[in-house]
């Protein structure tokens, strides 16, 4: 099962990263002022990585492909990491669609 964790970075903003089941870190958000901003931003990956028009499939300036997930309003909600080939950004897609809805979210914060 997947899981949001939650964590404040060294300027005070919040974050979020989803890990898939094994841990391995599929998306990270951008930073947030306020954690109710960030779990705003949870809410909005649950809901918009079961569209696969929001998912951008990129290539780095090295060549490497990533993707970013937007909201409905193209706003970037989170970012992969990158990836040596195609077939591995696809497959890092699939997992934040099937890791997404479902994932627990672990809060650091507290």
């Amino acid at each position: 099962m997947g899981k949001f964790v939650i964590t404040k970075d060294s300027k005070g903003e919040f974050r979020f990263k989803l890990n898939a089941g094994n841990g391995e870190t599929i998306l990270v958000s951008e930073g947030y002022t306020t954690k109710a901003n960030c779990e705003n931003g949870i809410a909005s990956v649950r809901t918009n990585s079961q569209h696969d028009e929001r998912f951008e499939k990129k290539t780095s300036t090295n060549g490497k492909p990533y993707f970013n997930l937007k909201a409905t309003n193209g706003q970037v909600i989170g970012t992969s990491e990158m990836y040596e080939s195609v077939s591995g950004r696809d497959g890092g897609i699939a997992s934040v669609k099937s890791n997404a809805p479902t994932a627990t979210i672990d809060d650091k914060t507290v």
